[in-house]
Order: structure tokens, then C-alpha cells, then sequence
């Protein structure tokens, strides 16, 4: 019998409070984005508030993204340990569509005032030119499309699966699952990465990184493991977990999210060692532009942030299991996810460095996505058991082993089997 969570020591949380929390953020973000309209478009005729807007899409976007990713992990390797926390990663990501199709659509809308190639002409813009038919408005829409039909498909058929496997507790689910994670691989990380050129890197159409896609992918999942950690502890603390979590669920979601830190750093610098070893001006100029002002002490908070305190406060084993400690990391995970995204968009706006009054505009676009998702994924959880209640790999990942006995000569059953029970062969 394996030993219980830790947390599952601990009372559970008071969570009547936060009930409304998501209502509350719908609320006010919907408010504070409405007067920041108002006033961009006073100021800026929408400019502001297309680039806190775009912000604030690709930060969320990170989380849907990321939980396909781990389900789609789950079953590529057969995982057994992860099956508890399957289910409500399977929520996060059917929010790709369609809640996060319709956030797109303001992006559409107003893209004449992110992606000033739009207004030029291809045939006195080289760099515009040679990537045609990608970059033009018909492409732009295409692409982005298409994107949301992929995910809408493979979202769709992963839940339906699972949910018919908790009907049926037949081997057809778990195969159809797999299936699709096989192609569905693939063209996650072709539309995540068209995604990401069509909705990042086009803000400077002259740049390009090969590498610019595998970036964001490594950010989102790392961010994406700190909130599951979180959902994790906090339903396990309510006792909705609490009979099928072992400990290592927790020791090995923060490992990931140890392994992720490294990678995201890893990607991050080689893909600024291979521009600045290259030293061609088209591609340099990206990076000079965010040494500029305060973008450059932006870059520092990324460096050690993003980087040096996750390692470090990583590196122990012990702390991973302490709730108190990996909320405030998670916590810390996000908003350095969004240094990350500001980091990335925000230039393009406001070359000269942060503009500090207008922080409020983008985290009220942040709350007003986040609450609809919130909302969102509360329903759906409510709609479906909170895991897998028949996938043939649940007693694993509780911990619970049963071995088989070795059959000896003469029909003796071996004492160290017989010491765990012989099982009921009629079954």
C-alpha cells in the first residue's frame, strides 16, 4: 500500500472565497479593457490596445497550448503517472477552441494596427516579397484557421475518447487516443509554430528564427506545469484527488517543470548565440532594438528570473512537495511568463523602452481572458469525473502493485509472493 500525499495531511482549503473570483475578473477586465480602448483610441487610434491585447492572447494561449501538450505527452509514452492529472489537463486544452478562437478575433480585427506589412506593397518590400503567399491579409487568415481547426479537432477527439472510456472501460478509447496523438504531434507543432510566426514573429516581418517556435512552446509548458502543480495540490487538499495521487505525481510534475527551465534557457540562448555568431543585419537588429532603454534591464529581469530562481529553487527534491513553496513559484512562473511575452511584442510599440502606464491595460486584458477560461474550465470539470475513473493505468498511479507469483516445481507458490497473497485465480 503506498504511503499518502503530503498534502493530503493537510485540511483542506477554504475555497468559498474564490468562487467568484473568475465572475470578478471577467468583470473588471472587461471594464479596465473598454476604458483602455477608449483611451487608445483617443490617443493612438487602437494601437495600444491591439499590442496589450495581442499580450494578453498569446500569454493565455501558452496555457491551452501547453496542456495539449501534456496529454498528447501522456500518451506517447504510455505514462502511468500522470493519468490523474490527465483529465483536467484535457479541459485546459479544449479551450483552444472555441473559447480561444473567439479572443482571436479582435486580433484579426485590428491587425492593420499590429502588422504594418499589411499596408505595404510586396513589390518594393524584399523582405515582405520572399515570403509570400504566407504574409499577406488572405494567408494571415488562412493560416490562423487552420490552426484552430487542427486544435478543434484533436482537442475534440482526445475528450470524447476519454470520456468514452470512463463509459465503456474498453481498450477502443485508450487505442483511439493514442491514434491521434501520433499525427496529432506533428501538427501541433506545425500550427503552433505557424501560429507563432503568424501572430509574434510578423510584428517584424523582416526577422526570422527557426527557433522562435520551439521557444514559445518551452515557455508555455513550463508555465503550464506550474499551474497543473498548483490544480493538482489544491484538489488533492480537497480530497477530490486524494485516492488515486502517490507522491510522485508532485515529485515528477516539478521535475518537468525543472526540465523545462533549463530547456526554455537553452533555447533562449542559442537562439541569441546563433543570431549574434551570424551577425547579419537581418536579424540582428531585433535584439538591438530590446537593448534599448529600459528593455535591456527587461532582458535581466528574464535572464535571472525566468531562469536562476526556478533552477535553484528546483533543485531540491523536498521542496516539491510543499504546497506553500510551489504555489508562490508557480505564481512566480506566470508572471514571468509575461515579462517573457511583453518582452517579446512590446518593443514594437514602444521601441524606447517599458511604457509603465499602460501595464494596467494589458493585465486587464489578461483578467478578462483568463476569467472566461476560468469559467470555462470550472464547467467543464463539473461536467465529467475529475479523472480517468477506468484507465487501465489508474492503480498504477496510485502506487499499488500487486506482483505476480512465480509457480515453482512441485506447484509451491514462492514464499515472497506468498507473502503478498496469492491471487484468486478465478478471476
Amino acid at each position: 500500500m503506498s504511503s499518502p500525499t503530503k498534502s493530503a495531511k493537510l485540511p483542506p482549503l477554504d475555497l468559498s472565497k474564490w468562487r467568484k473570483v473568475p465572475t470578478q475578473l471577467i468583470v473588471i477586465g472587461a471594464l479596465i479593457a473598454g476604458i483602455g480602448a477608449l483611451v487608445s483610441y483617443q490617443h493612438d487610434a487602437l494601437r495600444q490596445f491591439a499590442f496589450s491585447w495581442l499580450l494578453a492572447y498569446m500569454f493565455c494561449l501558452s496555457i491551452c497550448s501547453g496542456a495539449l501538450f501534456l496529454v498528447m505527452f501522456h500518451h506517447l509514452f504510455d505514462a502511468g503517472w500522470s493519468v490523474p492529472i490527465r483529465r483536467f489537463c484535457e479541459h485546459l486544452a479544449s479551450l483552444l477552441f472555441p473559447v480561444m478562437a473567439v479572443f482571436w478575433i479582435p486580433i484579426y480585427l485590428l491587425r492593420k494596427h499590429l502588422y504594418h506589412w499589411m499596408s505595404n506593397d510586396p513589390a518594393a518590400d524584399h523582405a515582405l516579397k520572399v515570403k509570400l503567399p504566407l504574409f499577406t491579409q488572405n494567408g494571415f487568415l488562412f493560416i490562423s484557421l487552420a490552426c484552430f481547426a487542427v486544435w478543434w479537432l484533436l482537442t475534440n477527439r482526445l475528450r470524447y475518447w476519454s470520456l468514452k472510456q470512463d463509459e465503456t472501460g474498453g481498450s477502443l478509447p485508450t487505442y483511439k487516443m493514442r491514434f491521434h496523438c501520433y499525427w496529432g504531434i506533428f501538427a501541433f507543432a506545425v500550427t503552433l509554430t505557424l501560429a507563432v510566426f503568424m501572430w509574434m514573429t510578423a510584428l517584424e516581418h523582416e526577422w526570422f528564427s527557426t527557433m522562435y517556435g520551439v521557444f514559445y512552446f518551452a515557455g508555455s509548458v513550463w508555465m503550464t506545469l506550474a499551474l497543473v502543480y498548483i490544480i493538482t495540490m489544491v484538489l488533492s487538499r480537497q480530497g477530490v484527488l486524494t485516492n488515486v495521487l502517490h507522491e510522485h505525481q508532485f515529485y515528477f510534475i516539478g521535475s518537468l517543470m525543472f526540465a523545462f527551465t533549463v530547456f526554455y534557457a537553452y533555447v533562449t540562448f542559442a537562439q541569441y548565440f546563433i543570431i549574434w555568431n551570424g551577425n547579419l543585419p537581418e536579424e540582428t537588429f531585433w535584439y538591438l532594438q530590446r537593448e534599448k532603454g529600459t528593455w535591456f534591464w527587461w532582458s535581466m529581469i528574464i535572464i535571472f528570473g525566468h531562469f536562476f530562481i526556478p533552477f535553484l529553487a528546483l533543485l531540491r527534491i523536498d521542496v516539491k512537495s510543499k504546497f506553500t513553496f510551489m504555489f508562490a513559484l508557480g505564481c512566480w512562473a506566470w508572471l514571468m511568463h509575461y515579462v517573457d511575452m511583453a518582452f517579446n511584442i512590446m518593443p514594437v510599440a514602444h521601441p524606447d523602452g517599458v511604457r509603465w502606464k499602460w501595464i494596467w491595460l494589458d493585465f486587464g486584458c489578461i483578467a478578462l481572458i483568463v476569467g472566461v477560461l476560468a469559467k470555462t474550465f470550472l464547467a467543464k470539470f463539473a461536467s465529467a469525473a475529475p479523472y480517468p475513473i477506468k484507465d487501465p493505468r489508474l492503480i498504477e498511479a496510485m502506487g499499488l502493485y500487486h506482483p505476480v507469483p512465480t509457480q515453482l516445481s512441485g506447484g509451491e507458490v514462492d514464499e515472497a509472493d506468498d507473502m503478498h497473497g496469492s491471487p484468486d485465480r478465478s478471476h
